[in-house]
């Protein structure tokens, strides 16, 4: 099919009747898919299931410094699950904190700790300035967004390149406001695009002048080995950059199992310098007398090593993998040429990201879910939820079946060209 800018406008409205056509055929099927978020499948879960039954009544539930893992203690996990987690996010074992299912909730109360006593370098408690702001390299993780939302920080919407966020902008902006206190990353993989930061990038952020002397990056490595090809992405170690640069505080890391065991009950870690994990430990020990250590040994005992790990994401990837290929052989068959909308084409990670024609975005995802098929709300990637062009939407292949994910993308092209062809007549362009 030509670009539909050089169609005609009668052209345009016998193309748009057949689309029609084709979209009220798959109306009238009464469709319930749900594209909205990037879970696991049942078949990736499955690949788990054998962690499930490696201790039983009558086990030694030690862990290798005595802590007996049915009791108290262990405040920032056994040492056994530091050593088997600190190569994943390429730190030293005294570098990381081991915590419950959830690095989503450790970055939710790592922001809580801030705002009521601030970090280890603060004057005073964040809530206690007059205003406080995040940089949101976008698009992005919505649930980042979010929790800036429930604690009234001030987001700045950063553009994202294609080697990590604008950092001309972000350096300037730090440069100039004190009220700035840190930037949301997801550096490999980055959800939705799939970009894996430069060293560039990585150096920068490290070494930039900030006029907040207790300016933090939320580092998320959440798909830190979540590879969909032989040939995985290189990311510079941000917390050893951060040093060399003379900022040893000024990172925090996050990473966690939640997409490579089970999503809801997997480990999720924090890593950092020694004075942020001290700050952090003596709050800590007010908030909890130590996560569940049972599971933390359950994952040391399947996994036993970085290697397990890693022999365990291939199976992940061979799962995901034509899923990734499934969706971009439609998206390239039905809207390649057509001058449309461009995708992402990520080599690991969860997500696929749409751009569309801008002010399409909202109206191609209504479309969809009035013919059955949900897909994440238009704007999500944004802060506030508001992408001001009005055209990212979030793929999320990982949880359908095959079948389920083709009828589903057929869905969303149609919908992206009737919408398309909608506008480009509106517009009067025709």
């Amino acid at each position: 099919m030509s670009d539909f800018h050089t169609l005609s406008t009668e052209e345009l409205h016998e193309y748009r009747f057949r689309l029609q056509e084709q979209y009220n055929r798959f109306r009238s099927q009464k469709l319930k898919l749900d594209m909205s978020r990037g879970k696991p499948s049942p078949e990736q879960l499955d690949l788990a299931n054998e962690m499930l039954g490696l201790i039983r009544s009558g086990d030694d539930f030690l862990a290798k410094n005595g802590v007996d893992t049915r009791n108290y203690g262990g405040l920032d996990g056994i040492p056994e699950a530091k050593e088997l987690f600190a190569p994943m996010l390429e730190v030293h074992p005294e570098e990381i904190i081991i915590g419950g299912n959830s690095s989503l909730n450790m970055m939710h109360d790592t922001i809580a700790r801030a705002m009521l006593h601030g970090v280890c370098d603060s004057e005073i408690p964040w809530a206690k300035l007059p205003v406080v702001k995040f940089m949101a390299p976008s698009p992005g993780y919505d649930r980042h967004f979010a929790i800036c939302e429930l604690f009234g920080i001030e987001m700045i919407t950063i553009d994202m390149l294609q080697d990590g966020p604008d950092m001309d902008t972000v350096e300037r902006l730090v440069s100039e406001d004190e009220a700035i206190k840190g930037i949301w990353c997801v550096p490999r993989y980055s959800n939705p695009e799939g970009i894996t930061y430069s060293d560039e990038v990585v150096d920068r952020l490290a070494s930039m002048k900030t006029k907040a002397g207790d300016f933090r990056i939320f580092w998320d490595d959440a798909y830190a080995v979540h590879h969909l090809t032989d040939r995985p992405a290189s990311l510079k170690n941000i917390l050893t950059a951060c040093k060399e640069a003379g900022n040893p505080n000024r990172v925090f890391l996050f990473g966690s199992t939640s997409k490579i065991s089970f999503s809801g009950s997997g480990v999720a870690m924090m890593a950092s310098s020694q004075g942020n994990l001290d700050w952090t430990r003596k709050l800590l020990a007010a908030e909890t007398i130590g996560p569940d250590k049972i599971n933390q040994l359950r994952h040391v005992r399947f996994f036993k090593n970085l290697d397990g790990i890693m022999e365990h994401m291939a199976r992940h990837a061979a799962i995901l993998r034509p899923k990734f290929e499934r969706v971009l052989d439609i998206l390239d068959s039905e809207l390649g040429g057509k001058s449309i909308a461009s995708w992402s084409r990520p080599q690991g990670g969860y997500f696929i990201s749409l751009n569309t024609l801008d002010g399409c975005a909202k109206a191609v995802v209504e479309m969809a879910a009035d013919a059955g098929v949900v897909l994440t709300k238009a704007g999500a990637t944004y802060p506030y939820g508001i992408d001001p062009r009005d055209r990212n939407i979030r793929l999320a292949p990982s949880y359908p079946s095959m079948e389920e994910l083709t009828t589903a993308i057929q869905v969303l092209c149609l919908c992206v060209q009737l919408v398309s062809i909608n506008k480009l007549l509106q517009d009067g362009s025709k």
